[in-house]
């Protein structure tokens, strides 16, 4: 594309070449000749003077200026970044259409209009599949699973019976939604008696589930992903969880049963949250924090095992780091008191 119909679809002012051609959206720093790119953060802004791209997606007050890269001036960046990352891009064309042959498909499901069916895929009994959906290899969907239209399932993942998964939603490889909560009741002699699974998982509309994660059903009534939230790889959510709207959870987080998290909160990697709590919408926490209390006031970053307000925890943090040169002066002073005492 034209640079002047990439800034058309933006809406946006160009500063430079308005005609020069555009192939690819690069990274600053690796970008070439016929390539588009974008500063958003302040810290790839030393690269605007040797990148070799031939655009630059920048905020409307950026001052910088070079007499053979052209600008495009938006609001937001990042989000300008998206949307030609989109259409420089459109989708693969993943899998033909129909059903592939070594599909198994239950006469008793019901398929949408353009479904696409890929090799290996096993269809139980009366499930429901939305028009446009896309379930690639190697994928099973339990029986009495509904999917809704427009939904995109990558290989090899595992819905267990009875789940509900909304409109557009992605999951990746490996993923496995429904397995059974982590549910044991102690005998007398010392065993486990293994509690029934019986409730279900339902994903609303417009989740993404990255690769390798688990959701597990609930012991009774349902786990629950809502609308928009967006979950990254390797994240086990214990049975009877809900995860609120817009929220985003990163790699490695472990979430215990019955926890509820509120809406457009944001959990980065390696969180752990005990069972049985509560935490408060747009609540952030930080990598690898343990929360063992409820969150109640919306809106607070909190970080550190266990987990505490952000500016608290970076003071405990900042006195911990003192301990061994004050652990040091207080034995200088114990030393000299000593001697002042005997000497006396």
């Amino acid at each position: 594309m034209k640079l002047k119909e990439i800034a058309s679809y933006l809406n946006c002012e160009i500063v430079g070449d308005a005609d020069v051609e555009i192939n690819k959206v690069s990274e600053i720093q690796n970008a070439s000749k016929g390539d588009i790119t974008f500063i958003a953060n302040p810290k790839y802004e030393k690269f605007f003077e040797t990148t070799k791209a031939s655009a630059v997606i920048v905020a409307k007050n950026f001052q910088r200026r070079r007499d053979d890269l052209s600008l495009l001036l938006v609001d937001d960046p990042y989000y300008a970044f998206v949307k030609v990352l989109k259409i420089l891009n459109p989708p693969l064309e993943l899998l033909p259409p129909g059903i592939h042959q070594t599909a198994v498909v239950s006469k008793t499901a019901v398929l949408g209009k353009n479904v696409r069916i890929g090799a290996n895929v096993v269809i139980g009994e009366r499930v429901k599949i939305g028009d446009n959906s896309v379930i690639m290899h190697g994928v099973v969907i339990g029986d009495d699973v509904e999917i809704g239209g427009d939904v995109l399932i990558y290989p090899n993942v595992t819905v267990y019976h009875k789940c509900k998964i909304g409109n557009r939603v992605i999951i990746h490889s490996g993923t496995v939604i429904g397995s059974d909560g982590f549910g044991f009741a102690p005998r007398p002699d010392g065993t486990y008696e293994k509690i029934p699974q019986v409730g279900i998982v339902v994903i609303e509309d417009d989740v993404e589930i990255g690769s390798n994660c688990s959701i597990d059903r609930a012991t009774l009534g349902e786990t629950i992903i809502k609308r928009g939230a967006k979950l990254d790889n390797l994240i086990q959510i214990a049975h009877n969880v809900v995860i609120g709207e817009n929220t985003v959870i990163a790699a490695q987080t472990g979430i215990a049963g019955s926890t509820r998290i509120g809406k457009n909160c944001v959990l980065a990697g390696q969180v752990g949250i005990v069972g049985h709590i509560e935490i408060a919408d747009r609540t952030t926490i930080a990598a690898q924090s343990g929360v063992s209390k409820s969150i109640t006031e919306p809106g607070k970053v909190y970080f550190g095992y266990p987990a505490r307000e952000h500016s608290l925890a970076l003071r405990i943090e900042g006195a911990i780091r003192q301990l061994p040169e004050l652990i040091k002066e207080f034995r200088e002073l114990k030393t000299k008191i000593e001697k002042l005492v005997l000497g006396g």
